[in-house]
């Protein structure tokens, strides 16, 4: 039988990726559902093109997310929305017992507690999207827990690795979405600019895999085919290495526990199985730790993953506001740090349930969005 697949946020970067892997494997999956944003156009093809019962877009609001995600009956629910939208929907479809494809960064940071407790209540599995959750992921298969003495998580660096802080303070909106090795959607990509990509992510491996924040670790590795690593207590490491492309992950997550057989591209060509470019004659690999000085918001996730409760909501909240501002050209690059920590700050700590998680996803939003609009309207001297 083939597995019944859902996705919420399908006309984004990793949902339209997405389709493309099912389309290659058809006889493998069936898409039951998809949500999307405000690309109805798209999403019209979409169900066209794989012949979909139920589609919603953002006019829909939450309630389009949650029919998506229950109603369509899904063996595996993609979800890989922007934000705290399909919060709701997620969860619903965890009580049913449904397995989870986790590309939603904030899903797992904001309500990470929540979500993985209602997981193992139900029995339903949190199968990691993101290339260095995925590849951590299969590095822990056959592996006990107990065992594990550090997580790592890669980083590209994004566009501005190279770049003074003085140069990334003034950078506009076209150099920091030049990723040099991902293709993403724009929310993630200005996330990688300033590193809270990889922020988020400690939080995330922290909750999925139960290792506390000081043992998660960042290093950067500019040419993104190590995508992460496991150090083991007796001294042993295990990594995975891919080619930057999110459909090998993607793939992986909707296929668990197989793996879906590609094109031979790189049958007998040992460098490009390794990463490399077509007709490379060399490869090489670069670790470096993160530089904490030019991206803050590294430290900010630390942080708040130390501080629990509902601040990593707030982080993540006030996070998705401040590079919404920065896309419009409403504030700086280097205020989005600023606008972050100090909603940290002022948004009062509270429990990690659903309802506390709202509350500060909600009051983080309003702290960010005040404190924005102070910055466009300077008091005048």
């Amino acid at each position: 039988m083939r597995r019944r697949v859902a996705i919420l946020g399908s006309t984004g970067s990793i949902g339209t990726q997405a389709l493309d892997v099912i389309a290659r494997h058809a006889d493998r999956f069936e898409v039951v559902g998809l949500a999307a944003g405000r690309n109805v156009d798209l999403l019209r093809d979409q169900v066209a093109r794989f012949k979909v019962r139920i589609a919603t877009s953002a006019d829909d609001g939450p309630e389009g997310l949650r029919r998506v995600a229950v109603e369509s009956e899904p063996d595996i629910v993609l979800a890989a929305t922007d934000g705290a939208v399909a919060f709701d929907a997620v969860l619903a479809a965890i009580e049913r017992g449904t397995a989870i494809a986790v590309a939603n960064k904030e899903l797992i940071v904001a309500a990470g507690e929540l979500f993985v407790a209602q997981a193992r209540r139900h029995g339903a599995k949190l199968l990691p999207v993101d290339s260095e959750h995925s590849a951590i992921f299969q590095c822990l298969v056959g592996e006990e827990p107990s065992s594990i003495a550090e997580i790592v998580v890669t980083a590209s660096g994004g566009p501005f690795w190279r770049r003074t802080k003085d140069e990334m303070d003034r950078a506009g909106l076209d150099a920091a979405l030049a990723h040099p090795t991902w293709r993403m959607g724009t929310k993630n990509t200005i996330d990688s600019a300033t590193m809270m990509n990889k922020g988020l992510e400690v939080i995330e491996a922290s909750r999925l895999f139960g290792v506390p924040g000081e043992r998660v670790r960042i290093v950067v590795h500019p040419q993104s085919i190590a995508h992460g690593f496991v150090v083991f207590t007796d001294g042993s490491v295990k990594g995975q290495l891919a080619a930057p492309d999110m459909r090998i992950p993607i793939g992986y997550a909707l296929a668990y526990p197989d793996r879906l057989p590609n094109p031979p591209q790189a049958q007998g060509d040992t460098l490009r199985a390794l990463g490399a470019k077509p007709a490379a004659d060399s490869l090489r690999y670069d670790f470096e730790p993160p530089d904490p000085e030019r991206f803050p918001c590294v430290r900010l996730a630390y942080e708040a993953l130390a501080a629990g409760g509902t601040v990593p909501a707030v982080l993540s909240a006030a996070n998705e506001v401040a590079v919404n501002a920065f896309v419009e050209g409403r504030i700086a690059f280097g205020e989005i740090s600023h606008i972050i920590e100090s909603a940290m700050q002022r948004v009062e700590r509270g429990e990690p349930t659903l309802d506390g998680v709202r509350s500060a996803d909600r009051k983080a939003r309003q702290t960010a969005t005040t404190m924005i609009e102070t910055i466009e309207r300077p008091t005048p001297c």
